[in-house]
């Protein structure tokens, strides 16, 4: 057996081939191509495992891993650095430990989704970008508007995107520099919109194709692109052994700091996974507003705390009602809550 370590970057790899006995066998530094790939590693025998930890842009070097050698794992980074502190790093050392570790069975693995899991991963992530970028185009349009009372008094401000405000926005007089920002905004809101609408079609036949996302768009606030993308970021459900390691891999859970006798719980934690955090917490406020067990942990927590504490509330809630559908196969319905999810 060779464990192979796979200290990878950008522009090039290193790379650290171990025996059983924990001997370098040949290690070196390779371009990012399959072919100096292939020749590094070169013919053997000899059944070989690799590893490399999930960076940036992790899934091409996988890839091309998986066609050369037995099994290639994907180390978690920051458990890594736990196992594996060292004082002085270099990509050689990197590389080495890394070996040390898969042949010692002591790497702490990063989940791998299906290489057609990633492809769909890509293309919605893709349009919540556009979603995010027209949002803050938005967000600047009513700037400019603000800054303008005399005109901002001229049109209900909660309808400045629709079909009417649209042709007002195009229309009003402003100073020259105000005109001309107001006019680059809406040229490129006009372009995120065709962007997003084109993406309409692709996210349409993917949910159609998909059951978990059809069990997924019976919660409430849980449109047919969040349900895809929740589908799509949890993949297989069962890899979760219970709900609140869902809710904690969604970032949805509260930072905890303990001491003697004492334990503070903060804002929500920094890590997990962003895309599903903001999938579940965009779908509040049109989830409360369709069902009234979700209107009422909102209102419940917001009386005790703040707003944002009440939506990341909700938010979780969404999130476990969302495990238990996938997990058991099965449509939400509002009149039947069990009791695991209603409890406080």
């Amino acid at each position: 057996m060779q464990y192979i370590g796979v200290d990878n970057h950008k522009k090039f790899s290193y790379l650290s081939i171990m025996d059983e006995k924990g001997n370098i066998l040949k290690e070196g530094r390779v371009g990012n191509s399959r072919e100096s790939l292939v020749k590094f590693l070169g013919k053997t025998d000899e059944k070989r495992h690799a590893v490399l930890e999930a960076g940036r842009n992790w899934t091409v070097m996988h890839d091309w891993l998986e066609e050369e050698v037995e099994e290639v794992k994907l180390a978690h980074c920051k458990k890594v650095k736990a196992i594996a502190e060292a004082k002085i790093k270099t990509d050689k050392i990197d590389a080495k430990i890394l070996a040390h570790l898969l042949r010692s069975d002591l790497i702490p693995e990063a989940y791998v989704p299906k290489k057609r899991t990633r492809e769909v991963k890509n293309v919605l992530r893709q349009r919540m970008f556009f979603v995010k970028l027209s949002s803050m185009t938005k967000n600047r349009i009513h700037n400019i508007v603000d800054k303008h009372p005399e005109v901002r008094e001229q049109i209900d401000l909660s309808d400045l995107f629709g079909k009417q405000g649209m042709e007002w926005l195009k229309k009003i007089e402003l100073p020259k520099e105000s005109r001309k920002l107001l006019d680059e905004e809406l040229d490129l809101l006009g372009y995120l919109k065709e962007k997003i609408k084109a993406s309409d079609s692709v996210v349409a036949y993917l949910a159609s194709k998909d059951k978990r996302a059809r069990r997924l768009m019976t919660l409430p606030g849980i449109g047919r692109f969040f349900a895809l993308l929740i589908a799509v970021e949890i993949d297989d459900i069962k890899r979760f052994r219970k709900k609140e390691k869902l809710a904690s891999y969604a970032g949805l859970i509260p930072s905890v700091h303990s001491s003697a006798d004492k334990t503070y719980y903060g804002k929500i934690v920094s890590h997990g996974n962003k895309y599903l955090r903001w999938a579940f917490i965009e779908a509040v406020w049109p989830a409360i507003k369709k069902d009234l067990r979700l209107k009422e942990l909102y209102d419940k927590v917001k009386q005790r705390k703040k707003v944002n504490i009440a939506k990341v509330a909700v938010a979780r809630r969404l999130c476990e009602i969302a495990y238990r559908v996938l997990l058991e196969d099965r449509d939400y319905v509002a009149n039947y809550t069990p009791v695991a999810l209603i409890s406080s």
